[in-house]
């Protein structure tokens, strides 16, 4: 029996739930782009497959709609693959376990994939309704959205005729995005050297932070796990010595972690003392983030006596010095947008090897000019401490268009739908309308979506009312788009 069967929009919600059959972290897409294909084959629409397995699917326009411009509808198939500690959910290989309560569906000890297999859903049920009225359709999916907007920047956009773009990968009802940040993953490599030495070893964990999208959340200054790790063993060198044997922190560079570990050997005398400041460490972190992240909690146990490879002094100190001085978290508001963040960086993915310390972020920037500079500060510091640093997945800024048509016909159907403005805002988290309006000259583009939270948690959240109240307002949108 299907989770979601009973809910309407029916069709919405009959593709939402194939979908999370289907293995589709960042990365991973293939099975869900052959779907797309396979869907298009099935209900005889022109389609375009490339070899990154974005897919374009090409509707014809309804009668009296010839001569209307065409419409993009367009989505990432990806999804950000996070789950609890204790979860065994395979994501390469197994179904999402979903549950509706109340008014939200979500999904058993992991992400929900709501960012944005509901734009999939909208999409297909779309095409298959020849019911609707609405200009030509180029509706568009894209893969690997999540790890730097990779798909929409590999597209090849000259088969498309679209003058307006209405992406679908927004997690707020009520909002009309009309302009996003840029953004880029800056990557550094810290070579390191190992020693031996035994001692009493020592499990370090950062925990029950609550993380959360490194664009759209990071207004909310919410602890970063990995730099918390970091000033913990930095400042406990004033009760003890260590040597740090490993350090591990983050999932996804565009998620705030929630954890990290590290492993240290100590002397005798200095383990009471480790453990003790873990306490009085957490106590201190709940104070200061008290009303933004509360629930942090340092812990360090005990595994005994061990001989281990630790870091080489010198490289420890590269090591910690490196992560207390990264530029973490906002770094300045746009002057001109209230409460807007113009420039932030988020320290996502690191992991300590034998070879290396590496270091990915997530830097954004509605400023193309602060973007740069901020890389350049993170590869200064790289750098200066004999490090490598290089970038992947850099992504244009989409600026608000003055001179809009499908701005103002979008705010006044949705007046007239639910008798309230919507807000038109400009978001700091990354949206491909930046390519796509780098790529297209003079296309007008909105970004709008259901109510979603916690997005690229464990905890994520869709709301069905709100999909289909989205999904109403969509429809409307496109039939008087004549």
């Amino acid at each position: 029996m299907s989770v979601l069967e009973n809910l309407k929009p029916e069709r919405v919600f009959h593709y939402f739930e194939e979908i999370t059959k289907i293995p589709h972290g960042s990365g991973n897409t293939q099975g869900i782009s052959d779907y797309l294909a396979d869907f298009a084959k099935a209900h005889g629409l022109r389609y375009i497959q490339d070899e990154s397995g974005n897919v374009i699917i090409f509707k014809e326009a309804a009668g009296g709609y010839e001569n209307a411009p065409a419409v993009i509808l367009q989505g990432h198939v990806d999804m950000v693959c996070e789950k609890l500690p204790n979860s065994t959910h395979d994501f390469t290989k197994d179904p999402l376990t979903l549950f509706v309560e109340g008014d939200v569906i979500h999904a058993d000890g992991t992400t929900l994939g709501g960012d944005n297999g509901i734009a999939v859903a909208y999409e297909l049920a779309i095409l298959e309704d020849d019911k609707l009225q609405h200009p030509a359709i180029e509706a568009v999916f894209t893969v690997d959205e999540e790890i730097g907007l990779l798909g929409a920047s590999a597209l090849d956009t000259t088969s498309m005729k679209g003058k307006y773009l209405i992406n679908l990968d927004s997690e707020e009802e009520g909002i009309l995005w009309a302009g996003c940040a840029g953004g880029m993953t800056s990557i550094s490599e810290l070579p390191v050297k190992y020693q031996e030495r035994t001692g009493i070893c020592y499990d370090i964990k950062v925990d029950g932070l609550l993380g959360g999208h490194s664009g759209a959340e990071i207004d909310k200054i919410r602890a970063n796990a990995t730099l918390l790790m970091a000033r913990f063993l930095h400042e406990f060198r004033e009760y003890g010595e260590f040597g740090l044997i490993s350090l591990n922190g983050g999932q996804k560079d565009n998620a705030i972690p929630r954890q990290a570990q590290a492993s240290v050997l100590v002397e005798a005398e200095d383990g009471e003392r480790l453990v003790s400041y873990a306490e009085e460490f957490t106590q201190m972190l709940r104070k200061e983030y008290t009303g933004t992240d509360e629930g942090i909690t340092v812990t360090a146990a005990c595994k005994g006596e061990k001989s281990a490879q630790v870091l080489h002094p010198v490289s420890q100190e590269k090591v910690i010095f490196f992560l207390v001085n990264y530029p973490n978290g906002i770094q300045k508001m746009c002057g001109f947008i209230e409460g807007l963040v113009e420039t932030s960086c988020n320290v996502g993915v690191t992991r300590l090897t034998e070879a290396c310390l590496t270091c990915s972020a997530s830097v954004r920037s509605s400023a193309g000019s602060a973007k740069k500079a901020l890389g350049q500060k993170i590869q200064y510091l790289t750098e200066f401490l004999g490090g490598e640093y290089h970038v992947e997945g850099d992504y244009p800024s989409w600026e608000y268009r003055q001179d809009s048509v499908l701005r103002p016909l979008m705010v006044q159907v949705y007046k007239e739908m639910f008798q309230e403005e919507p807000a038109v805002q400009v978001i700091h988290a990354g949206l491909e309308c930046g390519l796509f309006y780098e790529k297209i000259p003079g296309l007008d583009c909105i970004s709008i979506g259901p109510d979603m939270k916690d997005i690229h948690t464990s905890e994520e959240t869709l709301s069905i009312s709100s999909t289909a109240r989205v999904y109403e307002y969509l429809l409307e949108v496109l039939k008087r788009l004549k």
